[in-house]
């Protein structure tokens, strides 16, 4: 099982990622040793999630909502 997830940066802006260990993936952006852009932008906060069965339903996830506006990250969101 594979997480999807968005979290909102320290300047307001969103980050998606997928992980097979959201709490173990999350511990490593809070520590500094995750992606270049949360580690410039902490602290975070998780804001979504969605599972999925596989990596590759993850990653196809992942491209859609990276595709999105700003304004239709902010609704999914808050659905």
């Amino acid at each position: 099982m594979y997480t999807l997830y968005i979290i909102r940066c320290a300047d307001d802006s969103l980050y998606t990622g997928i992980a097979k260990n959201l709490e173990k993936r999350l511990a490593v952006h809070r520590n500094g040793k995750g992606s270049v852009y949360v580690r410039a932008r902490l602290p975070f906060s998780l804001v979504y999630t969605e599972k999925h069965r596989d990596r590759s339903r993850a990653t196809k996830r992942e491209m859609e909502i990276k595709k999105m506006t700003r304004a239709e990250k902010e609704k999914l969101i808050t659905k």
